[in-house]
């Protein structure tokens, strides 16, 4: 097969390469991270100014402080508390960091997810659980971490390209225009009368996440999020199931 027939010429080779080219770890120089037994009341009590993005007096230069400072951007008038979240994860994301990086941000979602779910948006609570996914504590934290990595991630792949479609994320598509193709690897089609593939993947995850209390509030808030939120794929899929429905049984 030659490299026009396929999308990712090179295959997992090429993937691996494009992963890992932004991976390597930062330069911290003189700085560090917070050790793991930090006090969290003070981080919590305390706003992020904007002296955060400013490059202090004495400060040496290093690829830490310059996107150190970049996040702060993001967390003016937030909590120190949520933005060392965002810190870590940073971090978290490379192929290395400092030996208390992941411990801390298991103990921060631990001990004060209320503050964190609260705090962030939702941008980067998406980004918490899917650091789960290589840094969990426990294997429920991990599948479940990587599971809802993957969910929202193939959701942000696939709303993107339905704008092209020139529909909003809340509009469903209607029945006139729907064309008789193969789906994909021969996937059978989904019904929307019977089907529950939406259910099959949702469900799953969602149990397996209570089950652990170090994930649970992030991810049941994330679910419930989903949930009540009016666009996407799902509650797109749940409305065109009620016209469906109602248009079979009037005639």
């Amino acid at each position: 097969m030659s490299s026009e027939n396929v999308t990712y010429p090179g295959g997992l080779a090429t993937l691996s390469e494009r992963h890992n080219s932004r991976r390597a770890p930062f330069d911290f120089g003189a700085e560090t991270l917070p050790p793991l037994d930090v006090d969290l009341a003070p981080l919590k009590a305390t706003i992020v100014t904007e002296a955060a993005t400013k490059k202090q007096k004495g400060e040496k230069r290093s690829s830490w402080a310059t996107k150190r400072r970049a996040i702060a951007e993001e967390f003016i008038g937030n909590t120190e508390l949520a933005y060392l979240n965002a810190l870590l994860i940073s971090n978290l994301r490379k192929s290395d960091a400092p030996e208390q990086t992941a411990p801390l941000f298991l103990r921060i979602w631990a001990e004060e997810h209320e503050h964190l779910i609260e705090a962030l948006d939702i941008r980067w609570k998406v980004s918490a659980v899917s650091t789960f996914a290589d840094h969990g504590n426990t294997d429920v934290q991990r599948q479940v971490g990587q599971a809802m990595r993957m969910l929202f991630g193939m959701m942000k792949l696939y709303e993107y390209e339905r704008l092209y479609s020139g529909f909003d994320p809340q509009t469903p598509y209607g029945f006139a225009r729907k064309i008789k193709a193969k789906l994909p690897l021969l996937m059978d089609p989904f019904s929307l009368r019977w089907g529950g593939l939406d259910a099959n993947i949702l469900a799953p995850v969602w149990e397996l996440a209570m089950t652990d209390p170090g994930i649970a509030p992030l991810a049941n808030h994330l679910m419930e999020e989903l949930n009540h939120d009016h666009g996407g794929i799902f509650r797109r899929l749940k409305r065109m199931k009620e016209v469906y429905l109602k248009l079979k049984d009037n005639s």
